[in-house]
């Protein structure tokens, strides 16, 4: 349903203490996902991340229909947002910033097979 939150990422400057922090406070599994990325098993749909310049904050996804009018409505309204991205196997993806700064991300779920 587009404007639901679809998945989280939790950044950190070691993955493997925000794993074993978060596990402990909810019990949380993850799963390598590939490299540092590691996918929240039993808990919110979304992964543990490793930190990177402007990324030190959870991260929101979006999910729209279409990725492409999201973004133009976002720059009408003021904000702005880096390149759309397909993942694949994910969908497409646009990470952005509201009208006031406010970090936030878009996702269009890839098609269903």
């Amino acid at each position: 349903m587009p404007g639901q939150i679809d998945w989280i990422e939790i950044p950190a400057a070691d993955t493997a203490k925000a794993r074993t922090f978060y596990g402990a406070l909810f019990g949380w599994a993850t799963s390598e996902f590939g490299g540092d990325y590691h996918v929240i098993a039993d808990g919110p749909a979304g992964a543990i991340t490793a930190a990177e310049a402007g990324f030190t904050h959870p991260r929101v996804y979006f999910t729209t229909d279409d990725v492409d009018a999201s973004v133009k409505r976002l720059h009408e309204l003021g904000g702005r947002s880096e390149d759309v991205q397909a993942v694949p196997g994910v969908g497409r993806i646009a990470h952005c910033h509201d009208d006031q700064g406010t970090p936030f991300s878009l996702h269009e779920p890839a098609p269903r097979s």
